[in-house]
């Protein structure tokens, strides 16, 4: 039967070329799209798999929040960080758990091994991570080679930069002033690993050299520090939690205005999880992260296209109906029954959703490289290579794609009678006047409207994103990362340079997601709030034209984070702590505590007042601000304002100056407009994907489309012919023949436009509270794009009809 099944569905497939052809092309090019999600979805699901205990082991995130008294209002936020006394306290108080172990993300120094100087970046952590988490070692005793002191775990790519082929255990390795004993080497960290590192120090290092530092294990202290639990395989989560909520009441009655919760995260949900904030000078996580949200919002996006294609399979299928009537009456007159013609159309889908998955995987490699490389972020995230998984999960979504595409014909044919297909069958109707194929036709291209015309609106608002006024100049800037080294012979160099017109020190580059911070109390010891700083020079404000409204510039220029005595604040801040009724001359003199995980409640005097700007990005509230003086101490960028005919050119003789300077690092610099567009890479990678979809499913529903008319003029060429006959003209017969598709295109029109408008109003351009309205060209750009595509489909296939000899299709008659 099976057999029977297959050779008539591959007679009934090649009897009819054209109509074949745009459906497996049509599922093809929306498989390719399917096969792209199914291999990022796998890749991204693989992190973590490889350790041995991955299902039993936790991380600890932290929920801040910050009560004010005076006004009962809360803010804070979640963090993936936590505070190492969390940690130890687990250890010490905790009943039923089988590991903790605790890791600290600011390590990132040049090692030293005799002439040769390789920047390292890694973690400082305790001996149980070995025992937690799963990183073979090739040399040295994972139970002790992170127990004393001054420590060092190196991977084997690092042991190999370091000592090149020579055995790395027992030796020395100088990082900063401190000899370091290296007392293991692992083997390297795998790709699909949220953790990722060339060495371990042990943490015992870090509270070495952190003994005088009093916050350096304080409770609230979250900056960088992340623990991590292995449970028993039978323990209930549920049990811990009440633990960790104990020991969280218990610390927290120390605090006056903070308050923090423990939280239980899955290693599996890592990645693929909830977002958390970053904290003051702290990352908000490690290791690569996708929202849930992005992969239904693909996934909703790549199953519209895939459904596009189902749609032209089904409409073709039962436009096609006539001609398959007689063939389901005889096979019923002979005996068959509903579930053999039903399973007949299921199987004639499946083997074109088949041939379409061949088209697709080739589709699929070329998409491939295309997809990695839309932002640096994908390629650090997924790799899309072939593996077992993915290719039964791609012939499994290629039968259910079939299945979903042949289910409706499937359904139509099986319950027409023999008596009805050997005589005449009417339309199917869904609604009263409206058949089954016109309610395809308008869901398809409503879809389709929805899909162009939001392209379109995003991307006129990614470009109002970039361009938009952050309150202070960008243009020609070159930040430039010291990475360590001091600034000063390197700003003597491009300060003799004609094309450099300013130089500025900062901490951090604003405005492009980047924070730094700290809490700041007024006159009420009680009201305290997180501020966001930087860390400036005296010619930071001119070069990028921030606007004084009040005061002045620094006054001093101190040499140590301890003589920084002046802040300068934005407006915001004056709000925020109410000081001087807002009003910025009066605010001149008025005094700050400032602390932050590096300073203790330092008295600042405020010495000027600047405008409002963006620090943050544009979907962010402006909010209170300060800048104090950059030190000595501090990291260190460099912003060159740069005023040339040829910024590559410039750019490029700054970088030959640096290699002077720095022979180990590599040059790290970006224009301020570029690290900005970086910055949104995200949302312009969204806008690509959304863009590229748009004009598949353009295609797909044009070459419907396109079946479709053919179909209706082969149906309709007497008609044609009689009418041409009795006097009608070319342009009368291409308005009858295309009346009924436009019809349906203005429906669909009235449809999408209002959903696409109420749904970019209404839900996503709240999140960009500076957003421009929608504008009525970015509206109507895409429908008129699709009325001309669909105007010359129709318009092409009707006048080649009108065009033809009614003697030729009349003769027979």
């Amino acid at each position: 039967m099976i057999s029977s099944y297959l050779k008539t569905s591959g007679r009934n497939l090649l009897r009819n070329k054209l109509f074949s052809a745009i459906n497996v092309v049509g599922l093809a090019i929306s498989m390719s799209v399917g096969l792209l999600l199914i291999a990022f979805v796998l890749d991204l699901h693989s992190y973590d798999r490889f350790h041995q205990n991955g299902k039993r082991i936790y991380r600890i995130t932290s929920v801040l929040t910050e009560n004010r008294e005076e006004n009962g209002s809360r803010s804070g936020g979640r963090f993936a960080t936590t505070s190492l006394k969390t940690g130890k306290l687990i250890r010490q108080k905790m009943a039923g758990i089988d590991e903790v172990a605790i890791l600290r993300n600011d390590f990132s120094q040049d090692a030293k091994v005799g002439s040769t100087i390789v920047p390292i970046k890694g973690f400082w952590a305790d001996p149980s991570l070995f025992r937690v988490f799963t990183f073979p070692m090739v040399e040295g005793n994972p139970d002790t080679a992170l127990k004393d002191p001054y420590s060092v775990v190196l991977t084997e790519s690092a042991a190999e930069k370091l000592f090149g082929h020579q055995p790395a255990l027992g030796k020395a390795v100088r990082f900063d002033t401190l000899d370091y004993q290296v007392t293991g080497v692992m083997k390297d960290v795998p790709f699909f690993s949220h953790l990722n590192f060339e060495a371990l120090v042990s943490l015992s290092t870090a509270e070495q050299l952190n003994r005088n530092n009093k916050d350096f294990d304080n409770w609230t202290s979250l900056s960088s520090n992340f623990v991590y639990l292995l449970l028993p395989p039978t323990i209930d989560p549920a049990s811990i939690q009440s633990q960790l909520d104990a020991i969280a009441t218990e610390e927290n009655r120390a605090e006056e205005t903070t308050t923090i919760q423990l939280e239980l995260l899955p290693l599996y949900k890592i990645v693929v999880g909830e977002s958390f904030r970053a904290s003051e000078g702290g990352p908000g996580s490690v290791g690569p992260h996708m929202p849930p949200v992005v992969l239904w919002i693909l996934g909703g996006l790549a199953l519209v296209v895939i459904v596009s294609a189902c749609f032209n399979y089904t409409n073709l299928s039962m436009a096609r109906a006539t001609r398959r009537f007689k063939e389901i009456g005889l096979r019923k007159a002979i005996g068959a029954g509903k579930s053999q013609v039903w399973q007949q159309f299921l199987v004639e889908a499946i083997m074109i959703s088949l041939a379409a998955l061949v088209l697709s995987y080739f589709l699929f490699l070329i998409l491939r490289p295309q997809l990695i490389s839309l932002a640096p972020e994908m390629q650090r995230l997924v790799k899309l290579e072939l593996t077992p998984s993915m290719v039964v999960a791609f012939i499994v979504f290629s039968v259910t794609v079939g299945t979903m595409a042949g289910f409706m014909p499937a359904l139509f044919f099986s319950n027409v009678s023999a008596i009805q297909a050997l005589g005449n069958m009417a339309s199917v109707k869904v609604f009263k006047h409206v058949t089954l194929r016109r309610v395809l036709v308008v869901v398809q291209y409503t879809l389709t409207l929805i899909f162009i015309t939001a392209t379109a609106i995003g991307y006129v608002q990614y470009k109002n994103i970039l361009t938009f006024d952050l309150g202070f100049n960008t243009e020609n800037v070159l930040n430039i990362d010291m990475q360590g080294n001091k600034p000063d012979a390197f700003l003597h160099e491009l300060s003799e340079m004609p094309e450099v017109t300013a130089l500025s020190r900062s901490l951090i580059i604003t405005s492009i997601g980047n924070a730094w911070g700290g809490f700041i109390k007024y006159k009420d010891s009680r009201d305290s709030a997180l501020v966001l700083t930087n860390h400036v020079d005296e010619n930071y404000l001119a070069l990028h034209q921030y606007k004084l409204i009040a005061g002045g510039n620094f006054r001093t220029r101190p040499n140590s984070a301890e003589a920084v005595n002046e802040v300068i604040v934005n407006q915001q801040f004056l709000k925020r702590f109410a000081i001087a009724n807002s009003d910025p001359g009066k605010a001149i003199g008025e005094e700050i505590t400032f602390s932050n995980f590096k300073i203790r409640d330092r008295r600042m005097t405020i010495v000027g007042v600047m405008k409002d700007f963006h620090y943050g990005k544009v979907d962010n509230l402006v909010g209170p601000v300060a800048f104090m003086p950059w030190t000595p101490g501090d990291r260190a960028v460099i912003n060159a304002k740069i005023q040339s005919t040829d910024l590559l050119a410039t750019r490029a003789r700054i970088e030959s100056v640096w290699k002077k300077i720095d022979r180990v690092h590599p040059f790290q610099a970006k224009f301020y407009d570029e690290a900005i567009e970086e910055a949104y890479s995200e949302l312009s990678v969204l806008i690509k994907i959304i863009g590229f979809l748009s004009f598949l499913a353009i295609s797909i529903a044009s070459m419907g489309l396109f079946g479709m008319v053919v179909f209706t003029i082969e149906t309709r060429l007497k008609e044609i012919g009689i009418r041409k006959v009795m006097g009608a003209s070319s342009g009368n017969l291409v308005y009858l023949l295309s009346r009924g598709f436009l019809v349906l295109l203005s429906i669909s029109t009235l449809i999408a436009l209002p959903v696409t408008y109420l749904f970019f109003e209404n839900f996503v351009l709240t999140h960009f509270p500076y957003h421009k309205p929608v504008q009525f060209t970015e509206l109507f750009a895409g429908l008129l794009a699709v009325l001309l595509i669909a105007f010359m489909m129709i318009g092409s296939q009707t006048m080649k009809a009108a065009k033809r000899n009614p003697v030729e299709v009349l003769k027979s008659d």
